[in-house]
Formats: structure tokens, sequence, C-alpha cells
């Protein structure tokens, strides 16, 4: 009997996890062809979804959760989740009922039945959203993929299923800074879509304000692209020919008209737009010396607290 894992990231999620679990245990209970345990992982929640959890693995035996010492993010606690699986699939869901799992049915059996390593999801919709959340969320996928080699689809989701080989692949990309939506691009592997519409969570708020996502999608772009290195770069050289150019101008006009002192506000104007455009440069380089900065430090992904499943690595 096939073993599948389901990781299920948690932060703040005390409202949502009972409503999750009861809704969950309604499809696997129509999957006994398969075994599933449930990986909950708290990611330094400040409310009560500690002790949500503890009450569900108590009373299910499906279910095990590991509790991290702090807030590490989701990267790190989908991260947690691959390296602590041990099924022939395993698949990512969010605790708030946006990644329906009356989809598991038909990812497993695509998996089973058709030639791919995965089955992911996209909404076709974005219902519900914000517009202006939405615009940059579409041109943020159009970006990414025009300037990187990750096949990031719009409207992607984390939720999806993956065999063995695939997690396994995953895990074996142990970079600090994770996008991991770049990363199941990269490594490749046979995807197949499942589209589905938009769905509003089920209890609770959102924890990615817009600020934070932003934020993720500039990392996404620097672990995945030397793009905006290049356009410093160019941007560089373009502006030492331009001025260069200028200064011959200068030299021919002084010869040719004589040297008229004029021009004096346009001038200071060109050097604080010299300045901006350099401050700018020193910023994308600074961005990316950050992160290689984070990588050569080595410190771990996460920091586990306590578990009730066996063989956890605490840090890793």
């Amino acid at each position: 009997m096939k073993k599948v894992n389901l990781i299920v990231p948690c932060y703040n999620e005390a409202e949502a996890l009972p409503l999750f679990k009861d809704e969950l245990n309604k499809v696997i209970q129509t999957l006994d062809q398969y075994t599933f345990e449930i990986l909950l992982i708290n990611d330094g929640s400040t409310d009560t979804t500690l002790s949500v959890m503890k009450e569900i693995c108590d009373t299910d035996s499906h279910y095990k959760y590991i509790s991290f010492s702090r807030n590490f993010g989701k990267e790190a606690a989908m991260y947690a989740g691959f390296c602590n699986s041990d099924g022939d699939y395993a698949a990512i869901m969010d605790a708030d009922m946006q990644d329906p799992p009356a989809l598991l049915p038909d990812m497993l059996h695509c998996l089973e039945t058709e030639d791919y390593d995965s089955v992911a999801t996209r909404r076709v919709s974005r219902i519900g959203e914000p517009k202006i959340r939405s615009f940059f969320a579409r041109n943020f996928y159009k970006l990414i993929n025009k300037i990187s080699d990750a096949d990031v689809v719009d409207g992607a989701r984390d939720f999806r299923l993956m065999k063995r080989e695939m997690v396994d692949s995953i895990v074996a990309m142990c970079e600090y800074n994770r996008f991991s939506k770049g990363i199941f691009g990269w490594i490749g592997f046979k995807t197949k879509w499942l589209e589905y519409e938009n769905v509003n969570r089920i209890a609770g708020e959102t924890k990615w304000s817009f600020w934070g996502l932003f934020k993720y999608a500039v990392d996404g772009i620097i672990n995945f692209s030397e793009t905006p290195m290049s356009l410093a770069s160019g941007l560089g050289i373009f502006l030492t020919i331009f001025s260069f150019l200028m200064v011959i101008f200068i030299i021919i006009r002084k010869e040719i008209f004589g040297d008229p002192v004029a021009g004096w506000p346009s001038l200071a104007c060109i050097i604080i737009f010299i300045a901006g455009l350099q401050f700018l440069c020193m910023g994308i380089m600074g961005k990316y010396i950050a992160k290689t900065y984070l990588e050569v430090k080595n410190r771990p992904h996460y920091i586990v607290s306590e578990t009730n499943k066996d063989h956890v690595d605490p840090i890793h």
C-alpha cells in the first residue's frame, strides 16, 4: 500500500485547522487504498495553533506535528515537510482551504495512470482578490518567466502532489534563500496542471501583506535571475559612453561658440539623477551580496522545538 505525505504549513491557523481536518478526513476515507501521514508544521504561531495541532494529533493517528522555535517563514516550513516526508507521494497544502482537499483523488489518479511526476494546481480566476494585487501578480509571473530559467505558471499554487523522485530533488536543493515556485519549475520533471476557480479562506486572515508579497517576488527574481545585475552593468556602460560623448560635445562647443556659463539648474538635476542611478545599481548588487552572505553562513533553515514524529532532525 502506497504512502502519501500531506505537508501543511501553519502560521496562526487555529480557527482553520479543525475545519481543514474535517474536510480532509472526508476525502482520505474515500482513498482507503493509500496510507496517509499529515505533517502539520507550526511556523512559530502566536495564537493557539500548536495546542490545536496537539489535540488533532491526540485524536487521529494520521496526523503528526512539527513545531518551530520561532517563525522561519513558509518556505522553511515547506522544506521541513519535504525533509521529514518518507512516502511514495508528497503534497503541499494550505490549512485555509484555498487548496481544496477534494482535488486529491484526481491528483493521485493522474500520477497512478498517466506519465507525470507531479500534479500541480493553478487558479484560473482571482475572484475575491484585490485588483491591484492581481495586477502585480500577473505581471510578476510574466517578468520572472522572461528573465529566468524558472518555469512559473501564472496562478500557480504551492498545492501540488509529487512522486518521491521529485521530492528528493527538492530536498537536495538545500539553498537557504528559497523560492519554491521557482524550484519546482527549475528542477524540471513532467507536471500536469489542474485548473480550478479561486476559493476564499475558510477562516482567519491572510498572512501575506502587499509588502510581504513584494519582497517575496524580489527574492524570487534574485534567486533565479542575474538580469537585474546585467541591467545595472549595462546602464553603467551606457552612462559612461554617454558622458564621454558629452565631454566631446562640450569641447567642440567651446571651440566654436566660446564658453557661455549657463545651465546650472539642469546640471544639478543631472548630477542628482546620476547619483540616484548609482545608488540604485549599488542596491541591486547589495541584494545579491546579501543573499550570498546568508548562504555562506550556512545557518539552519529551521529549528524544531517539539514534535510527536519519530526521527526528526531538530536543526536542518
